[in-house]
């Protein structure tokens, strides 16, 4: 069993993806007896899918460890809860901007990331005559850019699944920065061609992070969940305060 202050954690996928990308995590952590949600990230923008994050950390009892991945980093260092129940954050290959960074800017400036070759831009109108812009990657490019680690076949399979993020994720500025005030751990993938090793380190070292390197691509928590969970394991054990975890 798990002692009751032990958090609960909270799973950000991030962009061209969805919850299941945590499957492998998941699994583990409830092998654990850990308390876990996985969030369906919107991907419509910054503010916005923060502001939906926070939702759902209100109505979480009790502490919560937030884990992000990619973009879901951005996403959860932008949440806040009135109730004050966030205790840590798990950075999984994730962007950690601080206040009035844009992603689209500061992802431009790393020198190991492909990314923006590899998008696909996508125009949809709205009823009301408005229009959205949104992204994907291109399929053919998928496995180099995001999944270098994972067999082809299953890399197809996830090129084939990606949800589409809206531009706004990129241009909107982040806010006051959650990582200021709270302990933070991080997951580095040294051959991540998506967000960028360069930048996850430097911007996981900014955040204070204990920080975990570690070999393989930017979906290093499909490829890797082992490593991915024990780290969110430390940070479960650390944030649940006095008494460690029980587990049986």
């Amino acid at each position: 069993m798990v002692e009751a202050n032990t958090p609960t954690v909270a799973l950000v996928h991030g962009a061209f993806a969805d919850s299941s990308s945590w499957s492998g995590v998941i699994e583990r952590l409830q092998a654990r007896g850990v308390r876990v949600i996985a969030v369906a990230n919107p991907l419509r923008g910054l503010v916005s899918d923060a502001a939906y994050l926070s939702a759902v950390l209100e109505e979480t009892p009790g502490p919560v460890i937030a884990v992000g991945h990619s973009y879901g980093g951005a996403v959860m260092t932008n949440a806040t809860s009135a109730s004050g129940n966030l205790v840590g954050l798990v950075f999984v290959a994730a962007f950690a901007p601080d206040e009035g960074e844009r992603l689209g800017e500061v992802a431009a400036g790393s020198k190991d990331s492909i990314l923006m070759s590899a998008i696909l831009p996508h125009h949809h109108a709205f009823a009301d005559g408005g229009q959205a812009l949104e992204f994907t990657i291109h399929p053919d490019r998928f496995h180099d850019t995001f999944a270098g680690d994972l067999p082809r076949e299953q890399s197809a399979v996830l090129a084939v699944a990606q949800r589409p993020v809206r531009e706004a994720a990129f241009s909107d500025a982040s806010g006051p920065p959650a990582w200021r005030r709270l302990p933070s751990w991080a997951v580095i993938a040294d051959s991540d061609r998506a967000a960028g090793t360069d930048l996850t380190r430097s911007m996981a070292e900014r955040a204070g992070a204990t920080i975990t390197e570690v070999a393989g691509s930017h979906l290093i928590m499909v490829s890797k969940p082992d490593v991915v969970t024990a780290v969110i394991l430390d940070a479960v054990e650390a944030a649940g305060a006095r008494t460690p975890i029980a587990v049986g």
